[in-house]
């Protein structure tokens, strides 16, 4: 035991030593939560918008100043033609157009939505929340939305569970591999498999370090989730960390496994980033929805681990359900778990060729 607590200590010392290695593991999580919560954003805010009108009543006047007060609109223009709004968007003068019927007034008329289709999600966005803000006021029976777990319709809501599962599969997946391929690339592999030691042993106590790092990184992202970019944690915190655990031991056995496979440490970091950084983000319902992508994708997506990660964390920080509500994901991150932690240890030899 106090063999094994050497090396725990020793593994430590060298990561703390690697400037490098300690500004990928923190900078990284604090780069990335910063420019996905505020930066790149999908929140609508300050869309030009014109009024198309052939006369001001009072009931059209009344919506024009909803608009107006609200954080999602500012009037751009008023005109009196569909065209001159056509013409305005296309000229990059506005971004939306909203068309009242002259009956509108008697509520007879309707309201017609004109958004440039260059981006259509933006524009689909456009229109979303302009019928919240207007409510259908055309209709005799107005409609009234409500938005569950996210009334302001803030895109962090939805980044920060996909962060958590890039960040920590890339922390502790990417730099486990390097680091054993990194004593076998040195070829001081060897003599730590000669040691007293037991060789399980030895690469339990490589990983143990970096098990405590991601969980420092995962409290980093859960202070700067709650306080600095305002997600709450609706969920039970135990049940937060108990499954974040189970996907970190996911990630380090399968860094394990690639340290298996890659011989020296540029091949360990050109697998991990092509098996687990484009498809983590692409295929793991982090930016684009999984029900919208090809049904051969949605294949692909159905064996990347952040996939379930993300969508059990969405369950537990936004919607706050117990954890009874994510079993399948938690039962497909604890079998995905075993399957690369037995495959790893079964391909880890004693003896390096």
């Amino acid at each position: 035991m106090k063999e094994f607590i050497a090396f725990v200590i020793k593994e430590g010392r060298h990561i703390t030593r690697d400037k490098r290695t300690m500004l990928i593991l923190f900078a990284m999580p604090i780069v990335q939560m910063l420019l996905f919560g505020f930066a790149i954003s999908t929140d609508v805010r300050n869309v030009r918008t014109v009024v198309v009108t052939s006369r001001m009543s009072p009931l059209t006047q009344q919506k024009m100043v909803e608009l107006d007060q609200s954080e999602y609109f500012s009037l751009a223009d008023h005109v009196h033609t569909p065209a001159e709004a056509e013409q305005l968007i296309r000229g990059q003068k506005a971004d939306m157009a909203i068309v009242f019927s002259p009956d509108f007034d008697s509520r007879q008329g309707g309201i017609q939505l004109i958004t440039d289709g260059a981006d259509p999600n933006m524009a689909q966005q456009y229109a979303n929340y302009a019928s919240l803000v207007l409510q259908n006021a055309s209709s005799s029976s107005p409609i009234s939305m409500r938005l569950l777990y996210n009334p302001r319709m803030k895109s962090s809501y939805n980044f920060v569970p996909g962060i958590m599962g890039v960040l920590l599969m890339l922390i502790c997946a990417m730099m486990t591999s390097i680091s054993i391929v990194k004593e076998k690339e040195r070829g001081t592999m060897e003599v730590l498999l000669v040691s007293p030691v037991r060789p399980l042993m030895i690469i339990i106590a490589k990983a143990v370090p970096y098990l405590a790092l991601a969980f420092t990184v995962l409290i980093c992202i859960l202070l700067m989730s709650r306080f600095v970019l305002g997600v709450p944690l609706a969920g039970s915190l135990t049940a937060i960390i108990l499954v974040s655990s189970l996907y970190i031991l996911l990630a380090l056995s399968l860094g394990l496994l690639i340290s298996t496979i890659a011989k020296t440490q540029l091949v360990a970091l050109i697998v991990s980033a092509m098996i687990l950084l484009m498809p983590s983000i692409l295929l793991s319902g982090m930016m684009f929805p999984i029900e919208s992508m090809p049904a051969v994708l949605q294949w692909i997506s159905a064996v990347i681990p952040p996939r379930y990660y993300i969508s059990a964390m969405r369950k537990l920080m936004i919607m706050g359900v117990s954890v009874g509500n994510a079993t399948q994901e938690v039962l497909v991150l604890a079998g995905m778990t075993l399957f690369f932690l037995l495959v790893a240890l079964k391909k880890f030899n004693t003896r390096l060729e």
